[in-house]
């Protein structure tokens, strides 16, 4: 009767603090009074970047400081572009902001499915489910002499948990060994092994696993044996397949999604989704009808395996498109198998270099032609296998994607260095132009310039392979495998292409344009934020920078030239728009949904920045854009349309692979004859995994109703849970940060000098929000506050969900500080953090996108003490948490250059910041203000002072990929 509510409104709601004095009588002095758990992470690093603000800092050239004259007391910097020019943009930002506006509310909207028409493709053979692999295990170990015993072959969940440990989490075999000696430790704990070496005999002959084994084979090219371990790839594909963890995530052929019932704007996300598998199911009916296609992924990408040295590794993985993206891209949930290790070699004994990139070549095919070669047939005439829920269907593995970064996708398609290896573009006119719609390279052209392998002489082929413009490959893995086209599988790559290709060439151009001085000083003085990654030493001088880094670098570039002249009275218009542009298109690009209308405006993103990208030609930065890089993004429209969303095939999530299934795999050995010590790690620990994953199956089939609730969730490996969207959500901790802190010292210590004030305004309207403003302060006046002290919390946490609310997107964590300055226990200073964050101030349809917010900077969260509730709220349900917030001026209209708000704060007639008390439950999550530096950023700002110094900011649509989704 009383509304609904959260669990969260009623947490801690009767608790109350023993002995405390109901109205705070005589504590008017309080001080904070830190919890132990005041440390953090985030502590950590503030700590660390306070003591950095102190370091040696070169003083901006007195010609940058002439610069600055024209600039307002604040540092903005006046208008640098002619009228028209900032109405044309104007006018073109508007528009692009209504499209954006559009996309959003598309893709908000329930998809509109229509599926294939065709009713018998990826129908079971026959409905009656067969025994599933946990059922046949379960079996088998019944049929044994562990009848009762769920995690047999071991004795006890400790003896398992231990063995999984060993395997999974563990030192080396020899610490394992020397710590299982322990006289009477394995007795104790029960175990049936007393060392590793016992460990793996019963995961060798005890321990089953649908994955297969590890096969080896040596190849003889140039005079040279090559070592190669695969597994039988369709063995793989049934393990994957048949898994019953993926029971109900299975996807068994494709569909096409709509945002409107009119079906015109379609929607693209996973992989059966797109055009490809739609196509490809429609001519293997053609063929063969009745079939279940599955798409065959796979990812090559040599990596180093030691630090020093040379010792590298070849994995090439395997995946299949039926699973969800959520479920390939995450490691831990084993959607992805090691498929195999091809030799790495230099070929150092052949000396012409046109020949050993020639042999390479052939190696690499040699060995895939090799590993795949049973897709051949299995494509055509189909397989039956059964998926995790014994279901039989005739399954047709086809390849479809092979990801990989810009020199693998050439090595995959035979194209040559410094051409697209996916459409026919000259190499000259790589990167001086876009079209989305330039057609791929003829895969018949190719096909026939293979044949005369076969059928020519040597000179004859590779004559006709120049007349294709591809390398003299004598059998590419591709060339046999049905219904392939190769240059359309390889697909774009957000690593390599643009976080490591293009992003890092614009930061290098920028750097050649305004110097690195300027620019690392206004890294050091960018304000903190959980999504931000403060650089307190620059960006300008960082060594062998990650993709990872190139990222977080993104998250503020745009805001480091905004303001910034260039030399020689060149107006900056066209670069700030050109940087604009590319980040839009990083953004864009990683969207986890795309419709018709949001892939225009990836195209329209690029075209915007070859409109404005000659600016670095007349800066003498660069001489032509002859970057494959640059010319790949013109194909990632096509390639969303054909396969999905690029995160169904981006290398980041591939190159997390290299971690625990190569390089964990390799310091696992001793060093000798390492590749097939790799094999047998991995095959022990892939089947304590799936064990693990078996103990879960049976404990959930065998004991549903058992109150053994240690048993449950002490399982080794808990079974994994598809992924689910909510609405956002607030934590904050069971227990405040500052137990009793007076409201005098929330005055001088957290900067809250109207907080009384703004409470009684709060409590005056909450119990009454039918009154005005007038009445609402006239009431406040009055009011007595029956307390002196209030608790203080120092940390919101925030559950975010994506704002497309399609279920395909996890949830982003977000957190907010509103901290003190305190000295931590290393005797270090941590200074105050008070975040800006965005608080709800319309949740109606009258605003769209970022308008629904406003701006605030969380001063303090308290809650009001539980003996005043009586007092202050009879007969109504008390507020939990409330913050007190500073106030930055609402949106207007976004700048027509750089499509940033520009924000200050709100101030009274006697220059007081305006200040309010409101729920928690009104913020959203937190936001990044970016410091209008004008031409030259004062030296006097510091990362941990700026906000509070600073009056002009502009706020920041790229501190991480939802908060750009949201500022549409």
């Amino acid at each position: 009767m009383f509304g609904d509510y959260n669990e969260y409104d009623w947490e801690d709601y009767d608790e109350h603090q023993p002995g405390e004095d109901p109205f705070g009588a005589g504590d008017e002095n309080i001080e904070p009074e830190l919890s132990d758990d005041a440390d953090d992470d985030t502590d950590d690093e503030d700590a660390a970047n306070f003591d950095a603000e102190g370091l040696w800092e070169r003083m901006p050239s007195s010609a940058a400081s002439d610069s600055s004259s024209s600039t307002d007391g604040n540092g903005e910097a006046g208008d640098k572009t002619p009228d028209s020019e900032d109405l044309d943009a104007h006018i073109r930002r508007r528009e692009e902001r209504w499209k954006k506006q559009r996309v959003q509310d598309a893709l908000r909207a329930t998809t509109h499915v229509v599926h294939f028409p065709d009713a018998l493709a990826g129908s079971p053979v026959h409905l009656q489910p067969e025994q599933t692999t946990y059922q046949e295990t379960r079996s088998a170990v019944q049929a044994g002499e562990n009848l009762n015993n769920l995690y047999a072959p071991f004795l006890s969940f400790i003896d398992c948990a231990v063995a999984m440990w060993a395997k999974m989490r563990g030192p080396g075999s020899t610490a394992v060994t020397d710590l299982l000696e322990i006289e009477g430790l394995a007795s104790r704990l029960g175990l049936s092994f007393k060392n590793s070496r016992e460990l793996n005999k019963i995961i060798d002959t005890k321990l089953s696993s649908p994955r297969p084994r590890f096969k080896r084979q040596e190849i003889l090219i140039a005079g040279e044996v090559f070592e190669v371990f695969f597994r039988d790839v369709i063995e793989c594909i049934r393990a994957l397949y048949g898994d019953p963890e993926f029971t109900g995530l299975l996807v068994f052929k494709p569909e096409k999604h709509y945002a409107d019932p009119d079906h015109n704007i379609r929607v693209y996300f996973d992989m059966h989704t797109g055009k490809w598998w739609w196509e490809t199911q429609k001519a293997l009916d053609r063929i063969k009808p009745g079939g279940t296609i599955i798409p065959i992924i796979i990812s090559s990408d040599k990596t180093q395996l030691t630090v020093f040295g040379n010792k590298t590794a070849y994995p090439v993985y395997l995946t299949i498109g039926n699973l969800p993206k959520d479920i390939r891209r995450k490691p831990s949930r084993r959607g992805q198998i090691l498929l195999a290790y091809l030799p790495t070699t230099k070929l150092e004994h052949v000396s012409v270099k046109a020949a050993r990139s020639r042999i390479q070549a052939n190696l690499y095919h040699a060995c895939l032609g090799q590993i795949l070669k049973p897709l051949r047939k299995a494509g055509i005439h189909g397989i039956n296998m059964a998926s995790g829920d014994g279901i039989l269907r005739r399954n047709h593995p086809i390849l479809a994607i092979h990801v990989g970064d810009y020199p693998e996708q050439l090595l995959t398609t035979c194209c040559k260095s410094g051409e697209c290896p996916q459409c026919d573009i000259d190499r000259d006119e790589v990167g001086a132009t876009t079209d989305p719609d330039r057609p791929r390279r003829d895969i018949d052209l190719v096909m026939d310039a293979l044949s005369v392998a076969t059928s020519g002489t040597s000179r004859e082929f590779v004559n006709a392979c120049a007349d294709a413009r591809i390398k003299p490959v004598a059998f590419p893995y591709w060339q046999h495998l049905p219904f392939v086209n190769i240059f359309r599988s390889v697909t774009p790559d957000i690593l390599h292409q643009l976080h490591q290709g293009v992003v890092k060439h614009v930061i290098s151009w920028l750097k050649a344009a305004y110097g690195a001085e300027e620019i690392d000083a206004r890294c050091r003085r960018m304000p903190p934020n959980h999504q931000i990654r403060v650089f307190m030493n620059g960006i300008t001088r960082l060594q062998r920078v990650t993709g990872k880094e190139h990222a977080a670098i993104c998250r503020f570039l745009l805001g480091l030239i905004v303001d910034l002249p260039l030399r020689d009275g060149f107006s900056p218009v066209r670069l700030v728009r050109a940087v604009r542009s590319i980040l839009d298109f990083l953004y864009l690009a990683q969207y986890p949904s795309h419709t018709s209308d949001s892939l225009d405006l990836l195209k329209a993103a690029l075209r915007s920045f070859h409109d404005d990208k000659d600016i670095f030609i007349a800066l003498g930065i660069r001489i032509h854009f002859k970057i494959p890089k640059l010319h790949s993004l013109d194909h990632y429209p096509s390639s969303i349309t054909l396969f999905g969303t690029t995160d169904n095939y981006d290398t980041q999530y591939t190159e997390r692979l290299h971690i625990e299934l190569t390089k964990d795999a390799f310091r696992a050995t001793n060093r000798k004859d390492v590749f097939s010590q790799m094999t047998l790690w991995l095959e022990r620990r892939e089947k304590m995994q799936r064990h693990a994953a078996f103990v879960a199956w049976r404990l959930d089939v065998e004991a549903p109703g058992s109150d053994d609730s240690s048993l449950r969730s002490s399982s080794p490996l808990p079974r994994p849970t598809p992924v689910t969207q909510s609405s956002a959500r607030i934590h904050l901790p069971k227990w405040p940060s500052v137990r009793r802190v007076s409201l005098r010292t929330c005055h001088d210590v957290y900067g809250t000098p109207f907080l009384r004030d703004a409470l009684a305004r709060f409590i005056v309207s909450f119990r009454d929000s039918t009154l005005t403003s007038a009445q609402i302060e006239r009431h406040a006046v009055g009011l007595f506050l029956p307390f002196n002290a209030v608790p203080a919390f120092h940390k919101i946490k925030f559950h975010l969900p994506s704002t497309q609310q399609m279920g395909i997107m996890d949830e982003m964590q977000d957190v907010a500080h509103a901290r003190p300055q305190r000295t931590d226990r290393r005797g270090r200073v941590v200074p105050a953090r008070f975040d800006t964050v965005l608080v709800k101030e319309d949740d109606s349809d009258n605003k769209q996108g970022i308008h629904k917010y406003r701006i605030g900077r969380v001063r303090l969260v308290f809650t009001i003490p539980k003996a005043a509730h009586a007092f202050l709220f009879p007969r109504l349900v008390p507020p939990q948490h409330l913050a007190y917030v500073e106030w930055f001026t609402a949106f207007t209209e976004p700048d027509p250059v750089h499509g940033m708000y520009k924000v200050s704060r709100c101030r009274n007639v006697n220059g007081d910041r305006l200040a309010s008390v409101i729920p928690v439950t009104d913020i959203y999550r937190s936001c990044h203000l970016l410091p209008v530096f004008g031409a030259v950023a004062r030296r006097a700002w510091t990362s941990s002072t700026v906000l509070d110094t600073c009056e002009l900011f502009y706020f920041n649509p790229f501190s991480d990929l939802l908060m750009y989704m949201t500022c549409i």
